[in-house]
């Protein structure tokens, strides 16, 4: 690659660039401060976010290619990393109180999550199997690490040893997968892959077993990602054992980025195999709604039932990828959108359920919370009937629209049991409500809950709220990115 080559790929990437630049700052920063390193550190990182968003939002809105088609920046893309920067931002704001309490007040905590940044920003805009394996270990390594932030506490330790064990598993079988589809091709670059099997549908000529073969194990890495069913053994342990604001994190930006990837590798490259992928995205949409739905009735850990609640959204989010169409992508990114506000505000509100400064997190301590904290009982029961798909509230579209872009695409069958699991899921977000409404309080949780985790809980309530009065910015943008990306990979 020459100079010039390089200097346009440079630009084309300055978002993901600049991150990585800011990560290290921060880290310098972090070792070379004698006092609160912790706080200038994210600060600087809460900072660094924020100005990533606004080198994204300013920046070309044309489809480029960068680093010899390895790096692509679209429509699709940039609005999928304004959701995990939005996440990751909103995730270290609600950390501030957190960290200092619960002993994890090191400056590398935020360095960890700007690079967790970094590879998820490079998997939404990888165009080769080659850049996708490296921003993917990018973001792993470094959730591994903060998995196991507390390292003095069994849970947290256990917590990250299993995740980087069954990571390394999901990334065996990725990597199975991906030399399967190289050494039936001859190439790791979503374009020419796309071409190959394009000209051979041409032809008339079947894909090979090899290459299917491949399909199938790249699907079932990518799918440990987003936690869908069979693959979704982890995410209550991890949920539970890693430190709460943790696992906020994990809840919200990672499944952003994965489900971003598997929209890019399922319809980019392999778009034109949809008939063989597209059963085995139903199945793992069915079981996760399924499981969902009925696994999360027997938790009595609030953090055990959010990682159960995140197996079933994203088997509604995978209703939208299996009807394959622009429809089904917008209803992916819209589901996106509205499942991170959800998610954040919900934990912003775990985060605060401390008694006599001690973190609890059964859900029965939420007992009686409109008679002790009414403000948020009343923000906790927007999400969890957010959650539900009640409508008016935001969840209400997510759903609609991935549903009626299955029935749009024939999957009637699909769409019928997304609403029925959606009536079982009900159960259990409304239990919550029935406890913080109708029960008599066993003990009030600690006061004051802190500026940042009221500033974020109230601003999320309000927009799941009242997103059906201006829901035109979410639908309109997540309509232009599914434009954009079938420009692209059309």
């Amino acid at each position: 690659m020459d100079v010039a080559s390089l200097t346009l790929s440079l630009i084309a990437a300055l978002p993901e660039v600049f991150l990585a630049c800011a990560g290290i700052a921060i880290l310098l920063v972090g070792v070379y401060s004698r006092a609160q390193a912790t706080q200038t550190a994210m600060i600087l990182a809460v900072a660094a976010l924020i100005g990533t968003l606004a080198l994204l939002l300013l920046g070309p809105e044309r489809a480029t290619f960068a680093f010899n088609d390895l790096f692509i920046n679209d429509g699709f893309g940039d609005f999928m990393k304004v959701l995990i920067l939005v996440a990751a931002a909103l995730t270290l704001v609600i950390s501030f109180g957190y960290i200092r309490r619960e002993q994890m007040d090191h400056f590398e905590y935020p360095v960890l999550i700007v690079f967790a940044v970094v590879g998820m920003l490079m998997m939404v805009s990888a165009n080769d199997l080659i850049s996708l394996y490296i921003g993917l270990e990018l973001q792993s390594l470094a959730l591994y690490v903060i998995a196991a932030f507390r390292r003095d506490t069994l849970r947290s330790s256990e917590a990250g040893l299993k995740y980087f064990v069954l990571g390394a598993l999901s990334s065996g079988m990725l990597l199975y997968g991906m030399s399967m589809v190289y050494g039936f091709t001859g190439t790791t670059s979503f374009t020419t892959l796309a071409d190959i099997f394009t000209a051979q549908a041409a032809a008339g000529e079947g894909v090979t077993l090899g290459a299917l073969i491949g399909i199938v194990f790249v699907t079932a890495g990518l799918a440990f990602k987003i936690s869908a069913v069979p693959f979704h053994m982890w995410t209550p342990d991890v949920y539970e054992g890693s430190p709460t604001a943790v696992t906020a994190f994990f809840a919200a930006a990672p499944k952003v980025a994965a489900m971003a990837l598997i929209v890019r590798v399922l319809m980019g490259p392999f778009g034109e195999l949809a008939d063989q992928w597209q059963q085995i995205v139903v199945f793992i949409a069915i079981a996760s709604m399924i499981l969902g739905a009925l696994a999360a009735i027997q938790q009595t850990n609030i953090k055990r039932l959010m990682a159960y609640s995140s197996i079933g959204h994203m088997g509604y989010a995978l209703v939208g990828l299996s009807a394959g169409t622009p429809e089904g992508i917008r209803g992916v990114a819209i589901y996106m959108a509205i499942y991170v506000l959800m998610n954040i505000g919900t934990f912003a509100c775990i985060l605060c359920m401390r008694q006599k400064e001690r973190m609890v997190e059964d859900i029965e301590d939420l007992k009686g919370l409109s008679k002790t904290h009414p403000l948020m009982a009343l923000a906790l029961a927007i999400f969890m009937f957010s959650m539900a798909g009640m409508p008016p509230l935001a969840g209400f579209f997510g759903k609609l629209y991935v549903f009626l872009a299955a029935i749009e695409a024939g999957l009637y069958v699909l769409a019928v049991i997304g609403v029925l699991t959606s009536v079982i899921g009900a159960y259990y977000y409304l239990r919550i409500v029935k406890l913080m409404y109708f029960d008599e309080p066993v003990e009030g949780f600690d006061r004051p809950i802190g500026r940042e985790l009221s500033l974020v809980i109230g601003g999320t309530a309000v927009a799941v709220l009242f997103f059906f009065v201006v829901p035109g910015p979410v639908v309109d943008s997540a309509a232009s990115a599914a434009r954009a990306f079938f420009a692209v990979s059309g």
